[in-house]
């Protein structure tokens, strides 16, 4: 946790977030020692001092994706990541399917599109995860799918879809299509061992769990999408996966990486290996719970299927006649507390509230506590439910 592991011999009050809660689902809170090693001078980033930085950070990348093959970096939003992930892998005309569960399973959908693939759909209900059934019935068609876009955890509803089991359909199918998985805030928080299930590629980015800021993301592949690779034709430059592989192998980026960024990442990712994976997943399991059953006492409607609950961010409608962004803006304003809104067809209906990277238990509490006081505000209640 981070007061034990981060702030020995620190003082912990508020200035170390400057007065404000950032419950959004990412850019995720920074620990003190995060941001100053995000300030570190400078370095050549051709030089042997790069190449000690990318070498521990590909190593413990390597340990939460759970793989024991290449992990290539990126300076580029989780979106960047997303696009690497479609033009390294595929070619113009190449039959997709496109499961999209929320605003970013669309996104994954509108990328493949925009580089010529034929995308077909398989859209759920907004608030659910797709069905292995559903699944195994949209990959029983005559023509093959070259590959299955998955959002592992969408963050635009709160839902996480059960990878293993969608997986294990995928497996099944003859042969099976290329399986590319959007976990840009699902990685670290939930178990999803790459090699084991056997994601093709699997993305993440800084900003999420990993407790660092916005502008580097992770791509793990799989030897399958290595021999995509090398078909593949959709065009691409600045993110061509095999020129930063072999970039990486001497120790250096392709172009000029974030190195800021890298700084912040080593040390975020040194915290999270000293957590223990298994404890942090179980701690944002935790938080996820504590969010979920606060806003319910305080009257909220979770948004997402019960079995399928994020544990980095909770989606929930508001009360009856509680505006949800007018609740979002006076967070704002009153309390200091950023949750985020709805986005797209959700917009202005549900609030969203995070809780993933650098976050405890007190965050948690003292969110929903300035939540209770906002809906008192709304509604004229000194003792509104929950209170």
């Amino acid at each position: 946790m981070r007061v034990e592991s981060e702030l020995s011999g620190v003082e912990a009050d508020v200035s170390d977030r400057d007065d404000v809660n950032l419950r959004i689902p990412g850019p995720t809170p920074l620990p003190p020692s995060v941001r100053r090693a995000g300030s570190r001078q400078m370095i050549n980033h051709r030089g042997p001092e790069y190449a000690i930085l990318q070498g521990e950070v590909l190593e413990n990348l390597r340990h939460f994706f759970q793989t024991e093959h290449e992990v290539v970096l990126f300076t580029a939003s989780g979106t960047g990541g997303l696009e690497a992930a479609i033009v390294n892998t595929l070619s113009p005309g190449d039959r997709v399917l496109a499961v999209s569960i929320g605003a970013f399973g669309e996104r994954f959908a509108r990328i493949a599109a925009a580089y010529g693939a034929d995308v077909t759909r398989l859209e759920v209900p907004w608030g659910r995860a797709l069905g292995p059934d559903a699944l195994r019935a949209a990959l029983h068609v005559e023509l093959p799918y070259a590959a299955v876009l998955l959002t592992a955890n969408e963050t635009s509803t709160g839902v996480l879809q059960d990878v293993p089991a969608l997986m294990d359909v995928i497996s099944d199918a003859g042969p099976p299509p290329l399986v590319l998985v959007d976990a840009i805030s699902a990685l670290g928080a939930a178990d999803l061992p790459m090699d084991a299930l056997g994601i093709d590629v699997l993305v993440t980015g800084s900003q999420k769990v990993w407790m660092a800021p916005p502008g580097i993301t992770m791509l793990g592949l799989s030897p399958r999408a290595w021999e995509a690779y090398a078909r593949a034709r959709m065009p691409r430059f600045y993110f061509d996966l095999g020129k930063q592989r072999d970039a990486q192998k001497k120790g250096q980026d392709c172009f000029t990486p974030a190195v800021g960024t890298i700084f912040a990442l080593q040390e975020g990712l040194r915290m999270l290996r000293a957590e223990g994976l298994p404890a942090v997943i179980a701690r944002h399991q935790r938080l996820a719970a504590s969010a979920q059953l606060g806003l319910e006492a305080l009257g909220f409607t979770l948004f997402a299927e019960p079995d399928h609950r994020s544990p980095t961010v909770t989606a929930a409608l508001p009360p009856a006649g509680v505006d949800a962004s007018a609740l979002v803006r006076t967070a704002r304003t009153s309390e200091r507390l950023v949750l985020g809104g709805g986005q797209e067809r959700l917009a202005g209906k549900i609030i969203r509230l995070g809780h993933m990277g650098w976050v405890e238990e007190g965050d948690i509490t003292e969110a929903l506590a300035s939540i209770r006081r906002c809906l008192d505000a709304a509604t004229g209640s000194a003792g509104s439910a929950g209170a």
